[in-house]
């Protein structure tokens, strides 16, 4: 059996207003990484690959990890959030966002827009589906363990494929998703397996509690 080990990418600049600004890690997404990396040298196995997005937060927190060799393949990268967002505050159809705390609320619309076609992007929804499939697919070798570094958007999308989710669930996948959260996926025979969700170990920590981070 093989297992795909999914990351979401550490704290990043969540202050920010466009794509650009966000695509960096705060001094605590820097330390998350590295308190993940201590984990995996102490806890868990060699993996044969290592894979991130080319976003600089991904690259940051695989770097911050303490991997040297990565293979950088775009299709892991996170869906232009801002500039979806931008496009809804066109059409009227959701209250602008104005901070984090409004994802909850304009996720799940914005989604469900992109989907539709009522929002374009810089892809479109099912070619950000088929994207995510993918490498995901490629990912999935028997009898070997890959490391992928990533966004949210990304791992929700996979989780939604295997259990079969549609918009809504999907966003609600995506929402608790922790900063440097490990996500697993066996690879069998029979397909993929999702075998555990959201986990931060190297967290769990009393004096981490506040590290444990969304946005």
């Amino acid at each position: 059996m093989g297992e795909i080990t999914l990351v979401r990418h550490g704290q990043a600049n969540s202050a920010a207003t466009n794509e650009a600004d966000y695509d960096r890690l705060t001094e605590l997404g820097h330390q998350q990484a590295a308190w993940l990396g201590d984990w995996i040298n102490a806890h868990d196995g060699p993996f044969d690959s290592v894979y991130s997005g080319s976003l600089r937060r991904q690259r940051e927190t695989v770097a911050g990890m303490g991997f040297t060799d990565v293979e950088v393949d775009e299709r892991l990268n996170e869906i232009t959030y801002y500039d979806l967002t931008a496009e809804m505050d066109a059409t009227g159809l959701a209250p602008p966002r104005e901070g984090p705390d409004d994802f909850a609320v304009h996720f799940p619309a914005t989604l469900t827009a992109w989907r539709d076609g009522v929002i374009k992007g810089n892809e479109s929804f099912v070619q950000f589906s088929d994207r995510v499939q993918a490498v995901i697919n490629e990912a999935a070798q028997p009898g070997k363990r890959i490391l992928c570094v990533t966004s949210g958007g990304i791992i929700a999308r996979a989780v939604a494929h295997i259990l079969h989710l549609d918009i809504p669930q999907m966003a609600q996948i995506a929402l608790p998703i922790l900063n440097t959260s490990v996500h697993r996926i066996h690879v069998t025979p029979q397909g993929p397996i999702l075998g555990a969700f959201n986990s931060a170990p190297h967290l769990d920590h009393s004096d981490r509690l506040a590290a444990r981070t969304h946005y």
